[in-house]
This record gives structure tokens, sequence and C-alpha cells, in this order.
């Protein structure tokens, strides 16, 4: 498909892996990015559904109806049926595509302006990961945050809406074109940290567990789960805040509903549940997080080595 220049023949994966540019073109990196946001998104998707039930805000005074994982994968798979847990999944595929190509094109470009190109752990591969992270997840977020909105209107009323686009129009006419970006500061005051933390881990941990470079797809398994788990886990009060500002509009709570930004939000969190609210949900996050970082570094890598080696 695309003319590489070919030297001696050698087994798919090995050497040829060792001898790729730091940087690789930006048609592979759009190519592996956008599958490797598919892939991730579409496996994770149930838990990622039970995770924003779970820090969903209750009516005031209500028992919470999502209590653990187990409990509420029974609840809903009794009550609502199992194909629930995927309302919302189209409007995943339809934004991860487009916004993880933009996303892994753009990290891997400040990658290389910020120094961050080294197969050997050190400080600069640190900070240089986490700069190039922030940058690329401003581009990405921009792009995603529309589908985001639907997704989590539609994992919380899996049967009110017919389709994406129903769905997208509903949001545009009740409460017009702001309520899909109404949480992307939001959205960027978690998604800066958590890449942050998710790039300059996995570097880190990638460059520590495989000095050599060479393609190595245990290594991106355990790189990614583990940054994956970190990040999550850091970032997990700014993603309930971000899930409150999302799913307002569905929302029987008139506090809830009246709720403008990430102070509003953060305040009613606080006077509903105390400090640990802001770590509801923390469990399927995690859960959700370790895998699908490491299935879409595992994926993002492999179609590099790929789409190369041709």
């Amino acid at each position: 498909m695309w003319e590489l220049a070919k030297g001696p023949e050698v087994p798919f994966g090995e050497d040829e892996y060792e001898s790729l540019p730091a940087n690789s073109p930006l048609h592979v990196n759009l190519m592996a990015g956008a599958l490797a946001g598919i892939t991730e998104h579409t496996v994770m998707f149930p838990f990622d559904s039970i995770k924003t039930r779970m820090q969903a805000v209750t009516a005031r005074g209500a028992t919470p109806i999502y209590t653990s994982m187990s409990q509420s994968i029974s609840r809903i798979a009794t009550s609502e049926g199992a194909l629930a847990l995927w309302r919302g999944v189209n409007s995943v595929v339809l934004g991860a595509g487009p916004a993880h190509a933009l996303h892994f094109a753009t990290y891997e470009h400040c990658k290389v302006l910020f120094g961050a190109t080294s197969d050997k752990a050190s400080e600069g591969i640190v900070l240089g990961s986490a700069a190039a992270g922030a940058v690329a997840t401003i581009a990405a977020d921009g792009v995603m945050n529309p589908f985001d909105v639907i997704k989590q209107r539609m994992q919380l009323n899996p049967y009110r809406y017919r389709s994406v686009i129903s769905c997208a129009r509903h949001i545009l006419h009740r409460e017009g074109f702001r309520a899909f970006y109404l949480s992307y500061p939001t959205t960027l005051s978690l998604s800066i940290p958590f890449h942050s933390i998710h790039f300059s881990t996995y570097e880190h941990l990638r460059a520590t567990l495989n000095p050599s470079g060479a393609y190595s797809p245990v290594t991106h398994i355990i790189s990614g789960a583990v940054a994956g788990a970190v990040a999550s886990t850091a970032t997990t009060p700014l993603d309930v805040v971000k899930t409150m500002l999302q799913t307002r509009g569905v929302a029987c709570d008139r506090e809830v509903q009246i709720v403008r930004g990430f102070k509003d939000a953060a305040r009613l969190i606080k006077r509903r549940y105390g400090l640990k609210g802001f770590f509801r949900g923390w469990a399927p996050r995690v859960v959700t997080h370790m895998p699908a970082t490491a299935v879409s570094w595992t994926t993002y890598e492999f179609v590099k080595n790929f789409v190369l080696s041709q």
C-alpha cells in the first residue's frame, strides 16, 4: 500500500520494528489511532455504562439505585436486558475514530517537539510525554465531547432515544448547541491530567521494561494497563463532576438540572455525599480503563508495526 525501502527479509514483528523512525508518518498515526480508539471504547463500553449510572446523582433523600458493579450488572440485565449496557455505543464509534486519530497523531508529533522519543527511561521522557499528552487531549476532546454527551444520555435512558441522531436532535432542540460543550472545560480539567499521567506513565514503563524498543505486545499490555489504572484513579473526582454536567438534562432532581458549571456540581456532590461522593463509580472506572488502555496501546502499536512493515 505504501512504498517503503526494503532491506533483507526478516520475520514479521522483529527487526523491522527496531528500525522504525521515532515519529511515524502522519497517515500511519491517524490510522492506528482511529482503530485503537474504536477498539478500546467498543470493547469496554458495558463497564463505562455501569460507571455512568453509578455516578449519576439520585433525587434528594432517595437511596442510590446502583451501588456496586455486580449489583448494577444484575439489576440492568434483569430489568432492562443485557443489550441496555450497549445503548449509546454507536455514538462512541462515530466519535472515537476521528478523535483518537487526531489524539495519537498530535501526540506523536508533540513527542518529537518536546524531545520525548528516547527508548531509555528518563525524566525527559516523563515530562515530554506528559506535555505531549496534554496538547493532544485539547485537540481530541474538542471532537469527542459532543459524542460523549450523547453517549451518556443514552446510557442513563436506554430506551428514551431511538438513535444517536434522535438523541442529538433532542438535546439541540431542548438545550441548544451549548449543551454539547457545557462540560468541555470540566472534560479538559479531567482529560489533561488523565492523559498527562497516562502517557508519561506508559512511556516510562515501556522504556523501563523494554529498553531496546523492539516490538513487544506484553510490554504494551502491561504498561498500558498500569498507566490506565494510575491515571483513572487520580482523576475519578473530576470524572464524577463531568458526569453530572453531561447528564443534568435528563436528571429528575431540580438541583441537578440547574447546575451551571464545575463549582456548582462539586458543591452539590459534596453536600449530598461528602468527600466519598467524588469516588462514586471508581471501581468500574478503573476496571474499564486498565484493559481499555492496554487494548488501545496494543492495537495502536500493532497497526503501526504492521503498516510500516509492509
